[in-house]
């Protein structure tokens, strides 16, 4: 959509809007917003609009607790399940000191930092994210229950699947807001469902993930269900997972991957903290397809990395360890930056794993480097980590540790 200012004027005036978000994330992904009225909106884009930092989760870093948000027009969007008069649109916001300079736990600016450093080499990254997530039946009282909404299995289909209408509902509402779906289907677990997203640019993919989890919980609510993106929500049932699919391009051409992924299985266990950031996540990884040892292959779904069976512009590889309580604008950031690594250094891919991990022999896996095991484990090698001191901000990695 790329709306300019004076565009985003001119459509809250035209559309009859009346309450306008500005949303950003806190440090660990979790969307927060504020609402104001049109006549304010002259204000928010040359001044801004503050907030309290410190009634926000990771972003009590000093004495100051005034922050300043300021939206970005070109994310400009209408809340569909809103009503149709007295409209309420969202724009994603830039976060800042009173001075005006950037705040540290801006984790979109991070994400804007990461791309103009790929630019400045040569390189342009597009994501797109296949996330997962359960849903539960609410009570009587529309609090969340644990009991699934079916006991379906993979891409099975009404009346098995009971959460099909919801799913067609949140791509429906998706696809008004600019974000586009691939694909959706029921998951292995009961009640458990993935949409797979058209990969795009960084920024606004990263975006579509933040409005994405947005979109299906009001959409799950609405139909007396609760969305649920945690890592493991039952211990006895696949976890939700994120894969992150990317590709790069120099200029329109898109380029080998090798180097890129050889630079991201070197740097894995240094970033793993920022894409599996709960204790559940460690319930996760190397169980019911969940990687959980530093591999890669050709499509081979044991392994860290594959690359999946694509061609032309669809040919990509695709990250599988990150879940869905991963900051995607940090997710995405390292990920730049571990690639960038393996690019600059001519990095070589280790051997390919052709054979399925997950029915190797224990002597044939300790071949192989594994993930960290534990939250604990993920901190302590991110403190020692001298790549994310070098592209982290001190204060997001004092957050997550």
């Amino acid at each position: 959509m790329n709306y300019t200012i004076e565009e985003v004027k001119q459509f809250v005036e035209e559309e009859d809007v009346k309450f306008i978000r500005l949303a950003f994330c806190d440090v660990f992904g979790k969307i927060r917003n504020i609402s104001i009225l049109p006549w304010e909106l002259d204000r928010a884009f040359k001044e801004g609009i503050a907030i309290d930092a410190w009634s926000i989760t990771g972003f009590e870093i000093s004495n100051c607790s005034d922050l300043f948000i300021h939206p970005d027009p070109s994310t400009l969007v209408i809340l569909p399940w809103r009503p149709e008069h007295g409209r309420v649109v969202r724009m994603f916001c830039e976060i800042t000191w009173p001075d005006g300079s950037d705040f540290q736990c801006d984790t979109r600016s991070f994400l804007k930092k990461a791309v103009e450093k790929a630019k400045e080499e040569g390189y342009t990254f597009n994501f797109g994210t296949e996330q997962e997530f359960y849903l539960f039946k609410n009570d009587i009282d529309d609090n969340v229950t644990k009991e699934p909404i079916d006991n379906a299995g993979y891409m099975d289909i009404a009346p098995d699947d009971k959460g099909e209408n919801i799913r067609r509902e949140i791509c429906i509402t998706l696809e008004q807001m600019g974000i586009m779906p691939e694909r959706s289907h029921h998951e292995e677990g009961p009640g458990q469902n993935e949409i797979d997203f058209r990969y795009c640019e960084a920024l606004k993919s990263a975006d579509d993930s933040i409005g994405f989890r947005d979109v299906v919980n009001v959409i799950a609510n609405r139909n007396g269900a609760t969305a649920d993106f945690s890592s493991k929500p039952l211990p006895e049932h696949p976890g939700n997972g994120m894969h992150i699919n990317f590709s790069i391009k120099s200029g329109r051409e898109e380029i080998p991957l090798d180097s890129a992924i050889a630079g991201i299985l070197d740097k894995i266990k240094d970033i793993t903290l920022f894409l599996n950031p709960t204790e559940n996540s460690y319930k996760r990884l190397n169980l019911q397809k969940s990687p959980g040892y530093i591999s890669w292959s050709k499509q081979n779904r044991s392994t860290l990395i594959r690359i999946p069976a694509a061609k032309g512009i669809y040919k990509r590889a695709e990250l599988r360890s990150p879940d869905t309580k991963a900051n995607p604008y940090l997710a995405y950031g390292l990920i730049i930056y571990a690639a960038l690594y393996g690019l600059k250094n001519n990095l070589s891919l280790p051997k390919e794993t052709v054979t399925n991990l997950y029915n190797e022999s224990i002597d044939k896996l300790e071949e192989y480097s594994k993930l960290p095991e534990s939250l604990e484990q993920a901190r302590k090698i991110a403190i020692e980590s001298g790549f994310l001191r070098e592209h982290l901000p001190a204060e997001i990695l004092n957050a997550y540790l």
